[in-house]
């Protein structure tokens, strides 16, 4: 036979005359401890109620200040777009000082400072380099002939 207390009928006698036995302080001391473990727990779930609400709120907040700055970039971006636009011979500005710029540079070209100028349009820094080809053996070849060129 198995029975999850105790077999013997004087022993569950014996155990309940304990629980009944048990000093009325402690017993007082049992009591209060309940009530104020329940009442601490009714004040957690309370606090994190109120925190699940602040948190919302102030995200509910930030997403708003989030799209309060976009729409005013969009806005500021439109204008800016319609000003420059309205500008006569608008879309080869960017092209003509582009070009502007490179014949600058061009015009400065010194015999031996050729390198120097290929140096300055390439990126030598290869942790900056995201492309998916190794162009290291190239970057090597280009930093040798620009540390010694070649001569005719």
């Amino acid at each position: 036979k198995e029975s999850n207390g105790p077999t013997d009928c004087y022993a569950a006698i014996s155990q309940v005359d304990r629980l009944q036995s048990e000093p009325e302080s402690i017993r007082k001391w049992r009591e209060e401890q309940k009530e104020r473990l329940e009442q601490l727990d009714a004040n957690s779930r309370k606090q994190e109620a109120e925190w699940k609400e602040k948190a919302i709120k102030e995200l509910e907040e930030w997403y708003a200040r989030q799209d309060e700055k976009l729409e005013k970039t969009k806005a500021s971006n439109r204008v800016a777009d319609e000003a420059f636009y309205k500008q006569p011979f608008a879309d080869v500005i960017g092209y003509v000082a582009a070009e502007e710029a490179f014949v600058n540079d061009a015009e400065e070209v010194f015999p031996g400072t050729e390198w120097e100028r290929v140096a300055q349009l390439c990126d030598f820094n290869p942790k900056s380099s995201k492309q998916a080809k190794d162009v290291s053996r190239m970057r090597s070849v280009l930093i040798s002939l620009k540390q010694a060129p070649l001569v005719r």
